[in-house]
Protein backbone atom coordinates (compact mmCIF):
# COMPACT_ATOMS: atom_id res chain seq x y z
CA UNK A 1 0.00 0.00 0.00
CA UNK A 2 1.18 3.48 -1.33
CA UNK A 3 1.88 6.25 1.97
CA UNK A 4 0.80 9.45 0.71
CA UNK A 5 2.04 12.35 3.17
CA UNK A 6 0.16 15.90 2.87
CA UNK A 7 2.08 18.46 4.00
CA UNK A 8 1.96 22.15 5.49
CA UNK A 9 4.53 24.74 5.58
CA UNK A 10 3.28 28.85 7.02
CA UNK A 11 6.38 29.33 9.20
CA UNK A 12 6.49 32.82 7.54
CA UNK A 13 4.92 34.81 4.63
CA UNK A 14 4.00 31.32 2.18
CA UNK A 15 1.47 29.00 2.22
CA UNK A 16 2.08 26.22 0.95
CA UNK A 17 1.12 22.46 0.49
CA UNK A 18 2.49 19.50 -0.93
CA UNK A 19 1.75 15.48 -1.48
CA UNK A 20 4.31 13.15 -1.54
CA UNK A 21 3.56 9.52 -2.18
CA UNK A 22 6.51 7.29 -0.50
CA UNK A 23 9.84 9.79 -1.71
CA UNK A 24 8.90 11.17 -4.67
CA UNK A 25 6.98 14.34 -4.53
CA UNK A 26 2.91 14.65 -6.69
CA UNK A 27 2.53 18.32 -6.10
CA UNK A 28 4.07 21.27 -4.15
CA UNK A 29 2.31 24.23 -4.50
CA UNK A 30 2.72 27.92 -2.77
CA UNK A 31 0.60 31.15 -2.30
CA UNK A 32 3.27 34.13 -2.07
CA UNK A 33 2.16 36.69 -0.09
CA UNK A 34 2.93 40.39 -2.21
CA UNK A 35 1.37 42.31 0.66
CA UNK A 36 4.46 42.65 2.63
CA UNK A 37 6.49 44.27 -0.42
CA UNK A 38 5.36 47.50 0.60
CA UNK A 39 6.71 47.62 4.00
CA UNK A 40 9.74 46.15 3.08
CA UNK A 41 9.48 43.29 5.02
CA UNK A 42 6.98 40.59 6.34
CA UNK A 43 4.18 41.93 9.02
CA UNK A 44 3.15 39.14 10.73
CA UNK A 45 -0.44 39.62 11.55
CA UNK A 46 -1.03 40.19 7.97
CA UNK A 47 1.11 37.47 7.17
CA UNK A 48 -1.45 34.88 9.49
CA UNK A 49 -4.30 36.74 7.95
CA UNK A 50 -3.04 35.78 4.18
CA UNK A 51 -2.50 32.20 5.43
CA UNK A 52 -6.05 31.91 6.83
CA UNK A 53 -7.06 33.06 3.31
CA UNK A 54 -5.02 30.74 1.53
CA UNK A 55 -4.69 27.54 3.37
CA UNK A 56 -7.59 26.00 2.11
CA UNK A 57 -7.46 26.71 -1.83
CA UNK A 58 -3.30 25.58 -1.74
CA UNK A 59 -4.45 22.12 -0.06
CA UNK A 60 -7.19 21.90 -2.59
CA UNK A 61 -4.65 22.62 -5.54
CA UNK A 62 -2.29 20.22 -4.39
CA UNK A 63 -4.41 17.34 -3.68
CA UNK A 64 -5.80 17.69 -7.39
CA UNK A 65 -2.64 18.19 -8.92
CA UNK A 66 -1.19 15.10 -7.24
CA UNK A 67 -4.66 12.87 -8.27
CA UNK A 68 -5.58 11.92 -5.07
CA UNK A 69 -8.78 12.31 -2.55
CA UNK A 70 -8.30 13.16 1.05
CA UNK A 71 -9.29 9.82 2.08
CA UNK A 72 -5.93 8.11 0.53
CA UNK A 73 -3.93 10.53 2.69
CA UNK A 74 -1.44 7.82 5.18
CA UNK A 75 -0.54 11.04 7.77
CA UNK A 76 -0.43 15.50 7.37
CA UNK A 77 2.96 16.64 8.57
CA UNK A 78 3.21 20.16 9.21
CA UNK A 79 5.88 22.63 10.07
CA UNK A 80 5.80 22.86 13.72
CA UNK A 81 8.42 25.94 14.30
CA UNK A 82 10.87 27.72 13.81
CA UNK A 83 8.96 30.63 12.50
CA UNK A 84 6.50 33.43 13.15
CA UNK A 85 3.74 32.62 15.91
CA UNK A 86 0.81 33.72 13.78
CA UNK A 87 1.65 32.12 10.59
CA UNK A 88 2.77 28.64 12.79
CA UNK A 89 -0.69 28.91 14.22
CA UNK A 90 -2.59 28.77 10.94
CA UNK A 91 -0.70 25.64 9.87
CA UNK A 92 -0.64 23.70 12.58
CA UNK A 93 -4.40 24.38 13.73
CA UNK A 94 -5.18 23.21 10.54
CA UNK A 95 -3.37 20.10 9.82
CA UNK A 96 -4.72 19.20 13.65
CA UNK A 97 -7.97 19.39 12.56
CA UNK A 98 -7.96 18.10 9.16
CA UNK A 99 -6.08 14.73 10.64
CA UNK A 100 -8.43 14.77 13.20
CA UNK A 101 -11.48 14.84 10.83
CA UNK A 102 -9.46 12.09 8.74
CA UNK A 103 -8.59 9.76 11.65
CA UNK A 104 -4.48 9.79 10.72
CA UNK A 105 -1.82 10.84 12.21
CA UNK A 106 0.16 13.59 12.51
CA UNK A 107 3.83 14.65 12.47
CA UNK A 108 5.17 17.85 13.51
CA UNK A 109 8.35 19.21 11.49
CA UNK A 110 11.26 21.03 12.31
CA UNK A 111 11.66 23.84 9.79
CA UNK A 112 15.44 23.71 9.35
CA UNK A 113 15.97 19.97 9.45
CA UNK A 114 12.94 20.24 6.54
CA UNK A 115 16.26 22.87 4.48
CA UNK A 116 18.56 19.56 5.05
CA UNK A 117 16.51 16.87 3.95
CA UNK A 118 14.52 18.44 1.21
CA UNK A 119 18.00 17.10 -0.89
CA UNK A 120 16.11 13.69 -0.95
CA UNK A 121 12.99 14.50 -2.43
CA UNK A 122 12.34 12.19 -5.77
CA UNK A 123 11.58 13.83 -8.81
CA UNK A 124 11.70 13.08 -12.75
CA UNK A 125 14.82 14.14 -12.54
CA UNK A 126 16.79 11.26 -10.69
CA UNK A 127 19.08 14.13 -8.59
CA UNK A 128 22.12 12.20 -6.89
CA UNK A 129 21.38 12.30 -2.66
CA UNK A 130 23.89 12.78 0.06
CA UNK A 131 25.59 10.26 1.45
CA UNK A 132 25.92 9.98 5.23
CA UNK A 133 26.79 11.12 7.25
CA UNK A 134 27.39 14.76 5.63
CA UNK A 135 28.14 18.15 6.08
CA UNK A 136 25.11 20.64 5.66
CA UNK A 137 25.30 24.66 5.27
CA UNK A 138 22.18 25.81 6.29
CA UNK A 139 21.37 29.37 5.32
CA UNK A 140 18.53 31.66 5.45
CA UNK A 141 17.29 35.12 6.87
CA UNK A 142 16.96 33.81 10.17
CA UNK A 143 19.72 31.07 10.38
CA UNK A 144 23.25 29.96 9.86
CA UNK A 145 24.28 26.67 10.49
CA UNK A 146 27.04 23.90 9.50
CA UNK A 147 25.49 20.86 10.09
CA UNK A 148 26.62 17.49 11.01
CA UNK A 149 23.85 15.06 9.61
CA UNK A 150 24.53 11.06 10.09
CA UNK A 151 20.84 9.87 9.57
CA UNK A 152 17.83 11.64 9.01
CA UNK A 153 16.82 11.50 12.76
CA UNK A 154 20.32 12.30 13.98
CA UNK A 155 21.77 15.76 12.97
CA UNK A 156 24.06 18.37 15.24
CA UNK A 157 25.15 21.59 15.12
CA UNK A 158 28.48 22.29 14.79
CA UNK A 159 28.64 26.00 14.03
CA UNK A 160 26.16 28.59 13.66
CA UNK A 161 26.37 32.49 13.84
CA UNK A 162 26.97 34.12 17.34
CA UNK A 163 24.53 36.97 16.27
CA UNK A 164 23.38 37.55 13.02
CA UNK A 165 22.30 35.20 9.61
CA UNK A 166 23.93 35.44 6.32
CA UNK A 167 20.43 36.15 5.11
CA UNK A 168 19.89 39.39 7.16
CA UNK A 169 23.04 40.55 5.91
CA UNK A 170 22.13 40.86 2.49
CA UNK A 171 18.84 41.87 3.43
CA UNK A 172 19.98 44.65 5.50
CA UNK A 173 22.58 45.85 3.11
CA UNK A 174 20.01 46.00 0.14
CA UNK A 175 18.02 48.08 2.82
CA UNK A 176 20.97 50.40 3.11
CA UNK A 177 21.36 50.57 -0.35
CA UNK A 178 17.77 51.11 -1.08
CA UNK A 179 16.68 48.60 -3.05
CA UNK A 180 13.36 46.88 -2.76
CA UNK A 181 12.49 44.36 -0.76
CA UNK A 182 13.09 40.90 -0.65
CA UNK A 183 17.01 42.49 -0.85
CA UNK A 184 18.62 39.21 -1.10
CA UNK A 185 17.52 38.42 -4.62
CA UNK A 186 17.75 42.44 -5.80
CA UNK A 187 21.53 41.85 -4.22
CA UNK A 188 22.51 38.93 -6.42
CA UNK A 189 20.85 40.47 -9.77
CA UNK A 190 23.06 43.35 -9.46
CA UNK A 191 26.35 41.57 -8.42
CA UNK A 192 25.58 39.87 -11.95
CA UNK A 193 26.69 43.11 -13.74
CA UNK A 194 29.37 44.10 -10.41
CA UNK A 195 33.08 43.32 -10.04
CA UNK A 196 33.54 41.54 -6.62
CA UNK A 197 37.18 43.06 -5.88
CA UNK A 198 35.52 46.95 -6.12
CA UNK A 199 35.24 47.26 -2.58
CA UNK A 200 36.90 45.44 0.32
CA UNK A 201 35.17 44.97 3.65
CA UNK A 202 36.46 43.84 6.65
CA UNK A 203 35.99 39.39 7.49
CA UNK A 204 34.83 38.81 10.90
CA UNK A 205 37.30 36.80 12.67
CA UNK A 206 35.27 33.95 15.17
CA UNK A 207 37.08 31.32 16.70
CA UNK A 208 35.65 27.38 15.87
CA UNK A 209 33.15 26.79 13.84
CA UNK A 210 30.84 29.60 14.29
CA UNK A 211 29.77 32.50 12.27
CA UNK A 212 28.96 36.46 12.76
CA UNK A 213 27.68 38.86 10.75
CA UNK A 214 26.31 41.78 12.67
CA UNK A 215 29.82 43.29 12.28
CA UNK A 216 29.93 43.70 8.64
CA UNK A 217 26.33 45.03 8.73
CA UNK A 218 27.88 47.65 10.81
CA UNK A 219 31.32 48.18 8.49
CA UNK A 220 29.31 48.27 5.32
CA UNK A 221 26.99 50.85 6.54
CA UNK A 222 29.60 53.35 7.68
CA UNK A 223 31.31 52.96 4.70
CA UNK A 224 28.17 54.14 2.54
CA UNK A 225 28.02 56.61 5.23
CA UNK A 226 31.45 57.99 4.58
CA UNK A 227 31.34 57.75 0.82
CA UNK A 228 28.25 59.13 0.79
CA UNK A 229 29.32 62.68 2.66
CA UNK A 230 31.68 62.64 -0.95
CA UNK A 231 29.34 61.80 -3.23
CA UNK A 232 25.48 62.08 -2.71
CA UNK A 233 25.11 59.45 -5.61
CA UNK A 234 28.11 57.20 -4.86
CA UNK A 235 25.26 54.43 -3.79
CA UNK A 236 23.21 54.67 -7.41
CA UNK A 237 27.16 54.61 -9.18
CA UNK A 238 28.33 51.91 -7.92
CA UNK A 239 25.19 49.33 -7.01
CA UNK A 240 26.57 47.18 -8.95
CA UNK A 241 29.99 46.57 -7.86
CA UNK A 242 28.61 47.33 -4.08
CA UNK A 243 26.41 44.38 -4.72
CA UNK A 244 28.86 41.98 -6.13
CA UNK A 245 31.84 43.02 -2.77
CA UNK A 246 29.17 42.75 0.00
CA UNK A 247 28.25 39.41 -1.88
CA UNK A 248 31.28 37.95 -2.15
CA UNK A 249 32.40 38.64 1.32
CA UNK A 250 29.63 36.93 2.92
CA UNK A 251 30.02 33.74 0.63
CA UNK A 252 33.86 33.97 1.21
CA UNK A 253 32.93 34.14 5.19
CA UNK A 254 30.60 31.10 5.07
CA UNK A 255 32.79 29.05 2.70
CA UNK A 256 36.17 29.22 4.83
CA UNK A 257 34.05 27.56 8.04
CA UNK A 258 32.78 25.28 5.66
CA UNK A 259 35.78 24.30 4.56
CA UNK A 260 37.59 23.72 7.73
CA UNK A 261 34.46 21.80 9.27
CA UNK A 262 35.38 19.60 6.18
CA UNK A 263 38.94 18.94 7.00
CA UNK A 264 38.17 18.47 11.00
CA UNK A 265 35.45 16.19 10.34
CA UNK A 266 37.02 14.34 7.22
CA UNK A 267 33.64 14.41 5.51
CA UNK A 268 33.54 14.85 2.17
CA UNK A 269 29.75 14.72 0.93
CA UNK A 270 28.39 18.27 1.73
CA UNK A 271 25.42 20.37 1.00
CA UNK A 272 23.54 23.58 1.11
CA UNK A 273 20.24 24.50 2.30
CA UNK A 274 17.79 27.25 3.34
CA UNK A 275 16.14 30.55 1.59
CA UNK A 276 20.52 31.66 0.74
CA UNK A 277 21.12 28.27 -1.04
CA UNK A 278 19.14 29.84 -4.04
CA UNK A 279 21.81 32.65 -4.51
CA UNK A 280 23.79 32.35 -7.49
CA UNK A 281 26.82 33.46 -6.54
CA UNK A 282 27.20 30.93 -3.50
CA UNK A 283 25.90 28.10 -5.83
CA UNK A 284 29.27 29.16 -8.15
CA UNK A 285 31.34 29.85 -5.45
CA UNK A 286 31.07 25.91 -3.91
CA UNK A 287 30.74 24.52 -7.48
CA UNK A 288 34.34 25.55 -7.77
CA UNK A 289 35.41 25.29 -4.09
CA UNK A 290 34.35 21.51 -4.78
CA UNK A 291 36.80 21.25 -7.71
CA UNK A 292 39.42 21.71 -5.66
CA UNK A 293 38.61 20.32 -2.39
CA UNK A 294 37.18 16.82 -4.04
CA UNK A 295 33.96 17.17 -2.69
CA UNK A 296 30.74 15.64 -3.43
CA UNK A 297 28.81 18.52 -3.44
CA UNK A 298 24.87 18.82 -3.10
CA UNK A 299 22.52 22.07 -4.15
CA UNK A 300 18.98 21.77 -4.02
CA UNK A 301 16.33 23.00 -6.92
CA UNK A 302 15.56 26.66 -6.46
CA UNK A 303 12.17 25.60 -5.59
CA UNK A 304 13.48 23.62 -2.65
CA UNK A 305 15.65 25.80 -1.51
CA UNK A 306 13.44 29.02 -0.72
CA UNK A 307 10.42 27.59 2.09
CA UNK A 308 7.61 25.15 0.91
CA UNK A 309 5.83 22.11 1.90
CA UNK A 310 7.69 19.56 -0.62
CA UNK A 311 10.64 19.50 2.26
CA UNK A 312 8.11 19.26 5.26
CA UNK A 313 6.68 16.45 3.44
CA UNK A 314 10.00 14.63 2.77
CA UNK A 315 11.13 15.20 6.30
CA UNK A 316 7.44 13.75 7.44
CA UNK A 317 8.14 10.61 5.64
CA UNK A 318 11.14 9.65 7.50
CA UNK A 319 9.80 10.35 10.72
CA UNK A 320 6.17 8.38 9.23
CA UNK A 321 8.81 5.49 8.78
CA UNK A 322 9.47 5.38 12.46
CA UNK A 323 5.76 5.84 13.58
CA UNK A 324 7.45 9.05 15.12
CA UNK A 325 3.34 10.58 15.69
CA UNK A 326 2.83 13.88 17.23
CA UNK A 327 -0.42 14.50 19.92
CA UNK A 328 -2.78 16.55 19.12
CA UNK A 329 -2.07 18.75 22.08
CA UNK A 330 0.98 19.69 20.84
CA UNK A 331 1.85 23.79 20.06
CA UNK A 332 4.13 25.47 17.58
CA UNK A 333 7.23 27.20 19.05
CA UNK A 334 8.40 30.65 16.96
CA UNK A 335 12.67 29.97 17.96
CA UNK A 336 14.22 26.43 17.09
CA UNK A 337 14.90 24.36 20.13
CA UNK A 338 18.35 22.84 18.47
CA UNK A 339 18.46 19.09 17.44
Amino acid sequence: MSTYILAIESSCDDTSAAVLKGTFILSNEIANQLVHKSFGGVVPELASRAHQQNIIPVVDIALHKAKITKKQLSAIAFTRGPGLMGSLLVGTSFAKSFAMGLNIPIIEVDHLKAHILSHFIDDNTNKAHPKFPFLCLTVSGGHTQIVKVDSPAKMEIIGTTIDDAAGEAFDKAAKIMGLPYPGGPEIDNLAKMGNREAFAFPEPKIQGLNYSFSGLKTSFLYFLRDNLKIDEQFIEKNKADLSASIQYTIIKVLLSKLKRASRETGINEIAIAGGVSANSGLRNEITLLAQKMRWNVYIPKLQYSTDNAAMIAIAGYFKFLEKDFASQRLTPYSKSTGF
